[in-house]
């Protein structure tokens, strides 16, 4: 089913509130993921965005993720299996309040080039506020296209963020 695209302005909560969910995972599952990153929109100060907090948990292997989904279930997140992309497990969370999407909780094995993709594209819009803002332009565009469906929105923006995070990647030098 698609989901609206709503893009609000940058929250500097949100930093905060990916720091609480990364804690409440580690808790939750001690020792299953070697590290969880902020990443998306949410992570960029300043950057527009759908106010879901996505995050980026790496694994040993993607069968450590067993034992763990009921516990994550116990937080409110919902497992999706690959939804799509070979290699990643996927979850999801709801406000349990509104029922809007809180949260993304996108998983790969340590080393998947996903994970470089992912925190290089970050890390470049981070450091080159010029780049953050012709994404800024890029989101409002696809959004403008897309209004109702969060999917497509996604589509139309992939060929300007994939260029970025090639070029990103090149160049980063991890987290």
């Amino acid at each position: 089913m698609p989901r609206p695209v709503v893009l609000v302005p940058h929250d500097p909560a949100w930093a905060a509130r990916a720091e609480a969910l990364i804690a409440e995972i580690h808790a939750a599952v001690p020792g299953v993921f070697r590290a969880v990153h902020h990443m998306g929109s949410t992570a960029i100060p300043g950057l527009a965005a759908k106010p879901v907090i996505d995050l980026l948990a790496e694994v040993e292997a993607l069968e450590a993720l067993g034992g763990a989904r009921r516990a994550l279930a116990g937080l409110g997140w919902r497992w999706r299996g690959e939804n799509g992309l070979a290699g990643r497990r996927y979850f999801t969370r709801d406000d349990p309040e509104t029922g809007t999407r809180a949260a993304h909780l996108h998983v790969y094995v340590t080393g998947d080039p996903a994970i470089a993709w992912h925190l290089a594209f970050r890390d470049r819009l981070r450091a080159e506020p010029a780049t953050a803002d012709a994404y800024a332009q890029e989101k409002a565009r696809c959004a403008a296209l897309h209004p109702d469906d969060s999917a497509a929105y996604a589509a139309c923006k992939q060929a300007w963020t994939d260029g970025v995070a090639a070029e990103a990647v090149r160049g980063w030098k991890g987290a």
